[in-house]
């Protein structure tokens, strides 16, 4: 089993951040999901660098080689296009934490759920959301104890995105 180490990024990690994110968008479209990212170039340089500046950009490292990155922010309401839940319901009210721009450059498995698991291991509860064309990405949600709680929409574009939820604090 691969030893993954999470950290903030940096500037300094801006460029194989960016072809990670640019490799994410070739495999998202080899899979059937060139809408999601593709279609916009997402995620631009800018929001990269903002998301650097403001330390909520983290980078997963394996053996100090870069193989991830991700976006982090917990709070009370980190991730306002989440307040609006279409065709479900959230499970837990309480402060949570969100990850989007997850993405891996691919060289090993198990980069995804070792960012996820970092990230719910810092607040006990997070969201998360991805295009409905996003199958690997589901897929690794479920595998991680997620649960799809609805539909959201993002300033981005006008797709639709799957709400998933995993939290501590569930009765289900």
């Amino acid at each position: 089993m691969e030893i993954f180490e999470i950290c903030r990024a940096c500037e300094a990690d801006l460029p194989v951040m960016m072809q990670i994110y640019a490799r994410a968008r070739a495999f998202m479209a080899e899979q059937g999901n060139p809408r999601q990212w593709g279609a916009t170039g997402w995620p631009p340089e800018d929001v990269i660098r903002r998301d650097i500046a403001e330390v909520h950009s983290y980078v997963c490292t394996l053996k100090g080689r870069v193989c991830g990155a991700f976006f982090f922010l917990s709070g009370e309401d980190p991730e306002p296009c989440y307040r609006q839940i279409e065709d479900g319901t959230w499970m837990d009210p309480s402060p949570y934490g969100v990850v989007h721009r997850l993405a891996s450059d691919g060289s090993v498995k198990g980069i995804g759920q070792a960012c996820l698991d970092w990230a719910y291991a810092q607040c006990g509860h997070l969201r998360i959301d991805t295009h409905p064309d996003n199958i690997p990405m589901q897929n690794l949600l479920v595998k991680c104890g997620f649960r799809h709680c609805g539909i959201i929409h993002v300033a981005q574009d006008n797709d639709p995105r799957l709400a998933f939820e995993k939290t501590a604090g569930w009765k289900g």
